[in-house]
């Protein structure tokens, strides 16, 4: 789950984290009160979406009075914004956060995330602040500095010491820097997070240390524990397809294509969307139903593949272990009946690939079904590349 800048910098407030004074604003009016009440020479007016690179797509604007803060709201406030993380379709800007502005001589880089490899939270940093860490570690991975941290001790003073003398602050914003990476690992365990980064974090004239832009991602699994931040939540931000599969206990994200795929388990789901790939298919989501793949469940599955009109053809990759293949083709069969007109056939070609438990009773199930437009394929490779010629033949 994600949430907006503003309400990241409140969160971090709370465990201690510098942040510049600011103020959220859901119309022109709030924006120029907020400034007012702010009363910092320069204030930043800064779109709130749900992606980064929103300063190079005009989302982030300087004011130097209050005339140019409502000018600029006006601008924002309901202005679809592009960036590299959204993608052609955008995203429209509901909200705005107004914030001093601040006195910066660096900025740096700074997060916590969970390293798969070894098991535990590391800290990383760079001096290359303001950038995206994907094009630095790509580029001049030198410049990025890392510190594991031990589970059990937690983040050491040591540690914190030492990435803010790999970082080159200067000796009096020492200890200001640590005190803020520490806070930061706190929210980060407290709050379960999955991802902590400010980005900048600036070092200001004054030696100060403080979190400029702040994004925190949290653990889906863990936000039962806390319901403070599930009331920070903006569906409005999310896909609305992945809010419906959530809802159905469905495994769901769209990734923009026309090939639909609907497996179990998230590794064949991986694997399904890479053979789409190698066939010259464009994948239109990753779809795990589960193992609990009764008719019902996999027939809504396919109403959401459906939706809107985006998927042209569906590839139904199943390998039955706690799954039976008879139910999900029982499924396959009640999703035709809900879905089309008649009844009687899929609006787009199905390609199914059965195997495993009961694998031969649902290949029998669909064999001998009158529904239109499924066909069943023996292999997965068979499979993929009989979806993709399908769905690229009707675009033809």
């Amino acid at each position: 789950m994600n949430i907006h800048e503003y309400q990241s910098k409140q969160v971090l407030k709370s465990f201690g984290v510098n942040v510049p004074n600011g103020k959220p604003a859901f119309s022109v009016e709030e924006a120029v009160a907020a400034a007012k009440e702010i009363g910092t020479s320069v204030v930043v007016v800064k779109a709130q979406i749900h992606a980064g690179g929103r300063g190079k797509a005009g989302g982030v604007k300087l004011a130097h009075n209050l005339d140019e803060v409502e000018q600029f709201a006006k601008e924002l406030l309901g202005k679809v914004l592009v960036t590299k993380q959204t993608g052609p379709a955008g995203k429209k800007v509901n909200r705005l956060l107004i914030e001093s502005g601040a006195d910066i001589a660096k900025e740096y880089y700074l997060s916590f995330v969970v390293d798969r490899q070894t098991a535990k939270v590391v800290m990383m940093a760079s001096t290359e602040g303001g950038m995206e860490i994907e094009k630095v570690a790509a580029e001049t991975p030198e410049k990025i500095f890392k510190e594991y941290i031990d589970p059990v001790i937690g983040l050491a003073p040591f540690q914190t010491s030492r990435m803010a003398y790999k970082l080159g602050l200067p000796k009096p914003a020492i200890r200001p820097a640590q005190k803020l990476m520490s806070c930061l690992y706190n929210a980060f365990i407290g709050k379960d997070c999955s991802l902590a980064e400010i980005n900048p974090m600036v070092l200001t004239k004054d030696n100060d240390v403080m979190a400029l832009d702040a994004k925190l991602n949290f653990d889906d699994s863990a936000l039962y524990r806390h319901p403070d931040i599930v009331e920070l939540r903006d569906e409005t931000e999310e896909d609305p397809k992945e809010l419906e599969a959530a809802a159905a206990d469905l495994n769901y994200v769209n990734l923009g294509g026309d090939v639909a795929c609907m497996v179990n388990g998230a590794g064949l789901a991986m694997a399904t969307v890479d053979i789409l790939k190698y066939f010259g298919g464009d994948p239109a989501n990753f779809l795990d139903v589960g193992g609990d793949s009764n008719p019902e469940k996999i027939a809504k599955a396919f109403n959401i593949m459906l939706e809107g009109g985006q998927s042209k053809g569906i590839f139904v990759n199943i390998f039955g272990g706690i799954n039976r293949c008879d139910q999900v083709a029982e499924g396959v069969i009640a999703a035709a009946k809900i879905v089309s007109e008649d009844g009687k056939s899929m609006p787009v070609p199905v390609v199914v690939r059965l195997e495993g438990t009961n694998a031969e009773k649902g290949r029998e199930i669909l064999k001998n079904t009158p529904i239109k437009n499924v066909i069943m394929a023996p292999t997965m490779e068979g499979g993929a590349e009989q979806i993709v010629k399908l769905v690229n033949e009707a675009k033809a």
